[in-house]
């Protein structure tokens, strides 16, 4: 599964894609920027497999940013995602993988991301890179085991880091968690939660329909937004 990115500076589309990429089941995290500058802010924290980018916005545009990362060692794939169809030639002279024009259509994005899994292999660094989280507990440093870990809240500026016996706060926003995470067989369930699907204990159904988790050693349940039901039911392969 792929770790995507999306650069978009209007708000719906970037929602719109991001629910169409999550209907495939093929994206394990998904980070937003609304800009080049908040792009580049972002992937200076955490690598991404692939960014479906905007070409015409505010300030620097998706050609720019496009031509930055081509310049990489190991830059991700890009897919252009514009209402436009005459950049095309520009885009392709950065190394896009595809070239989408909005509104997105289902099969031609599955069709960019099957390009994208031929290109680059996802998912194959961070397993080396971190194998503990760092939190400030007590005025101290903490460093927290990944598969300690039970699920991620955000809570207000916070994000609320769960274990079996204890609980952390963390300045790291929950996207920057999932794009580190996912990796480690954690899935963003909600816009609120992160969970580690090894500790998924059960799956719930409410009367109101929506879809409840319980998690090993956790009293709480973790609730599932109706777009993310399909993508976890296919990650638990339920």
């Amino acid at each position: 599964m792929l770790r995507a990115m999306i650069v978009d500076d209007e708000a719906p589309a970037r929602s719109e894609l991001k629910f169409l990429l999550e209907q495939t089941g093929k994206i394990s995290s998904i980070t937003e920027a609304s800009s080049v500058r908040s792009a580049i802010e972002m992937l200076m924290e955490s690598r991404v497999d692939v960014v479906f980018l905007d070409i015409s916005m505010p300030g620097a545009s998706g050609l720019q940013l496009a031509e930055a990362l081509h310049k990489l060692k190991n830059p991700p794939a890009i897919v252009f995602v514009t209402a436009y169809s005459d950049h095309a030639v520009e885009a392709f002279d950065v190394d896009a993988v595809d070239y989408l024009l909005k509104p997105v259509e289902e099969a031609r994005l599955d069709q960019a991301i099957e390009k994208v899994l031929t290109r680059v292999k996802p998912q194959t660094e961070s397993k080396v890179s971190i194998e503990r989280i760092p939190v400030e507990k007590g005025g101290r440093k903490v460093l927290i085991p990944v598969d300690q870990i039970r699920y991620i809240m955000a809570k207000d500026d916070y994000s609320c880091i769960f274990t079996d016996d204890d609980r952390f706060l963390s300045t790291t926003s929950l996207a920057q968690f999932e794009a580190k995470l996912c990796d480690f067989g954690f899935f963003r369930v909600h816009r609120r939660y992160i969970v580690n699907l090894a500790c998924v204990e059960d799956v719930e159904t409410v009367p109101s329909g929506a879809i409840q988790l319980g998690i090993t050693g956790m009293e709480e349940r973790v609730p599932v937004s109706r777009r993310r039901v399909v993508p976890l039911k296919k990650a638990l392969s339920l």
